[in-house]
């Protein structure tokens, strides 16, 4: 008998609760206002930095691989490219949401005295990065950098 009372209390305990939740209304949402940020001086911002500069843009060239024993086609238009391939990838702002797919820029390094440009093809987005540039090694090669050296380097770049 005990045991049946208890259940049966359990059970009106429940039955009131629900009853209580079933009665309460969300709160509509109302704005408050406007959300106020900081903006971020142009060194930071990579889209409205990279969206305003056109000739010689300051950026880092790592090295990167086209070809299929890379991880992934390029995005641009989703095929492995070999060695030979003169093909660049852009960090997140340059690369601006795929719009400069396929065309061409022209990459400076002063590796001698003199410096040095050649034109390349955009094929690739680099994620997550600001003011990088990531080039195959015939890019590399045109621009006269060592082998020993491709682990990075200061260069410009411009729209071709």
């Amino acid at each position: 008998m005990k045991s049946s009372c208890l259940k049966s209390s359990i059970l009106l305990v429940i039955l009131l609760f629900a009853e209580y939740c079933s009665q309460i209304e969300a709160k509509k949402c109302q704005s408050s206002g406007k959300v106020v940020g900081k903006k971020l001086p142009p060194e930071e911002n990579d889209w409205d930095l990279f969206s305003r500069q056109i000739n010689h843009t300051k950026a880092f060239l790592t090295f990167n691989v086209f070809e299929e024993s890379g991880d992934y086609p390029p995005y641009c238009d989703e095929k492995f490219h070999p060695n030979d391939a003169r093909a660049i990838a852009l960090s997140t702002g340059w690369y601006d949401n795929a719009s400069r797919c396929l065309k061409h820029i022209n990459v400076t390094a002063n590796v001698t005295q003199l410096g040095v440009a050649t034109k390349i093809m955009i094929m690739n987005l680099l994620v997550l990065t600001t003011r990088v540039v990531s080039a195959s090694s015939t890019v590399w090669k045109a621009l006269g950098v060592p082998h020993d050296q491709w682990s990075g380097l200061k260069i410009t770049w411009s729209y071709a």
